[in-house]
């Protein structure tokens, strides 16, 4: 593996949930070290992203013989579509942001100094510098609570506020400031990338698009196949569980019923049933391992319903 790509986390694991599968879909493929690894003998690929640089370095990696190539956002109806159009037997969705993006300083997802404030994924939108410009107080307040976490999320808001009145927000140093104001002298890079991630969160609106995307990715999936996806942030994670549990649970008659009548059954399970992390092997030579999470859904064989 050139260390001239993103390493991608997990990958061991990964790779163990894809066995036996051959039509793989990787819906974030980023310089596709996940798709490199599985596109193994008698697959096919069907790579897609938001981010034109990283497909374009992933079609240089992969080749275009056994891999087709997506330029859109995983939740778009366009790749949905594609998707089940596809007919996968495994789907793997690895969240966040590649290493490449956060040393692309015009990509404005880096708190570095002088870092414009972008952080889209792909090329429309609002950017980070618009949102923290013209989103309403209660709504700033909501991102940083929600999105990162934030205790003194109603002041940072109120901060924000009065100081785009002043002078808009245009590079890191600005939101920086806002956080340091609030924050206090002690703030660092933690806090920085906390907050940088919840504007990221809200500019892709990721966490709206990972609920709608994953229901559709589960249809498509042929019996038998399995959904994958990496999260590394609290609210990702607690979606894909809580959508994980509603699909393993079976009858939803009342305890005290002896026949059941709903006719539920599972849509399958998840295996394992927590959430795998990295080892201290594989964080310390990916730091950015540290807070990823693998959960993986095997959807139920057509015998089983």
């Amino acid at each position: 593996m050139t260390l001239a790509y993103h390493l991608p986390v997990l990958l061991d694991a990964v790779v163990a949930a894809a066995a036996g599968a051959t039509r793989v879909v990787d819906a974030t493929v980023g310089d596709g070290g996940h798709a490199e690894a599985l596109l193994g003998p008698g697959v096919k690929l069907l790579a897609i992203d938001r981010d034109p640089s990283a497909l374009q370095r992933a079609s240089v990696r992969l080749g275009t013989e056994r891999a087709t190539f997506l330029e859109s956002p995983y939740a778009a109806d366009s790749a949905l579509a594609a998707i089940a159009g596809f007919l996968p037997d495994f789907v793997l969705l690895d969240l966040g942001v590649s290493s490449a993006q956060l040393d692309q300083q015009d990509r404005g997802f880096t708190f570095r100094p002088g870092a414009v404030l972008d952080m889209r994924m792909g090329r429309d939108g609002a950017t980070a510098a618009d949102l923290l410009n013209a989103a309403p107080e209660p709504e700033l307040e909501r991102i940083f609570r929600e999105y990162g976490d934030e205790r003194r999320a109603r002041s940072l808001a109120r901060e924000v506020v009065r100081r785009r009145a002043r002078a808009g927000y245009r590079i890191s140093d600005d939101f920086v400031n806002a956080i340091r104001a609030v924050l206090g002298p002690r703030s660092g890079p933690g806090d920085f990338a906390r907050l940088f991630q919840a504007v990221r969160i809200a500019v892709n609106d990721e966490l709206g698009g990972l609920a709608g995307a994953l229901p559709a990715m589960f249809a498509s999936l042929v019996a038998g196949g399995t959904l994958a996806v990496i999260s590394y942030h609290s609210g990702e994670d607690r979606l894909v569980k809580t959508l994980f549990r509603e699909w393993e649970r079976g009858c939803i008659c009342p305890p005290r019923q002896p026949v059941c009548t709903c006719g539920r059954k599972p849509l399958g399970r998840a295996r394992p049933h927590k959430a795998i992390t990295a080892g201290d092997d594989e964080i310390a030579t990916n730091p950015r391992a540290r807070s990823a999470r693998l959960r993986i859904f095997r959807k139920a064989d057509a015998d089983q319903g």
